[in-house]
């Protein structure tokens, strides 16, 4: 059962424009921590999954983003599953996402995970209502076997307003440079809004756990959710600096030299328009 949060963690108080040089600041002091992050797991051999749940159009892949640009892909590890074949359709619902689980060292990040079945299959009819009732009841019992195999699971729900995501698809459609991000299932998402909103209650409901707790944060101010993301996201892992071999490079070796630039001479460059 899911537990009753405080009023002030769910306020939407708009707030002054966070100018770009701040918004710059804070993410690389962010970013550092998760370069310590990323070495604290690397050595400890952690094992952790995060995955990012939400309304269409509320900002993961900016975030995902965020969060991976300084780090290596091979601590940080992002899957995006495409829609499952016909083979998978005829698997154990989550076994296609079990394979991607972490092992030793590894952070995986879910952009959407198997609450599919909860959000998009159930709105859009792709699952029946008996498999959408037992996603729910089996799910949170799934995750304590995560949690009780010393796999950290943190689940991020990314909640932007009405009107936002209506602006949000509208510059999609608008802007050639944009109009990738529409999905088939963009503007269905606007039309069963409601239909979502009942959806993700019923989700919350069931697997808002003690083990296994969701967290919600407000994207409406991308720049202020991506923040508040990490930052709380740093919150939940208890990390620390570990030490390092210090490196220190080494002189190039004299031994054998020769002309290298010379031998690419004729080879096909590219030509240097700028």
């Amino acid at each position: 059962m899911g537990k009753k949060k405080d009023s002030k963690d769910s306020s939407n108080e708009p707030k002054d424009k966070m100018s770009r040089k701040d918004y710059e600041e804070a993410l690389e002091e962010l970013q550092v921590q998760l370069c310590l992050l990323q070495a604290w797991v690397k050595q400890k051999g952690e094992r952790v999954i995060v995955l990012f749940e939400g309304r269409d159009a509320a900002g993961k892949g900016g975030l995902i983003k965020a969060i991976t640009e300084r780090v290596s892909p091979r601590i940080f590890r992002v899957v995006a599953l495409p829609a499952p074949s016909d083979r998978e359709k005829t698997q154990v619902f989550l076994q296609r996402y079990i394979k991607e689980f972490p092992a030793a060292g590894e952070i995986v990040i879910f952009d959407r995970s198997w609450y599919n079945r909860a959000g998009v299959e159930y709105v859009m009819e792709f699952c029946t209502p008996e498999q959408h009732r037992r996603f729910l009841d089996n799910c949170p019992a799934f995750e304590n076997y995560i949690v009780s195999s010393d796999i950290r699971l943190i689940k991020i729900w990314l909640e932007v307003g009405n009107e936002e995501q209506e602006q949000r698809f509208q510059a999609r459609i608008d802007d050639p440079l944009r109009q990738w991000k529409l999905s088939p299932m963009d503007l269905p998402a606007r039309e069963k809004w409601f239909a979502y909103s009942r959806a993700r209650d019923m989700m919350l409901e069931a697997t808002d756990t003690d083990h296994s707790p969701w967290y919600i944060v407000r994207t409406d101010d991308k720049k202020r959710g991506r923040l508040n993301c990490i930052a709380h996201l740093l919150s939940l892992i208890p990390y620390e600096k570990v030490s390092t071999k210090k490196v220190k490079l080494p002189k190039r070796s004299m031994k054998k030299a020769y002309d290298d630039q010379a031998t690419l001479e004729g080879r096909r460059f590219v030509p240097e328009k700028y």
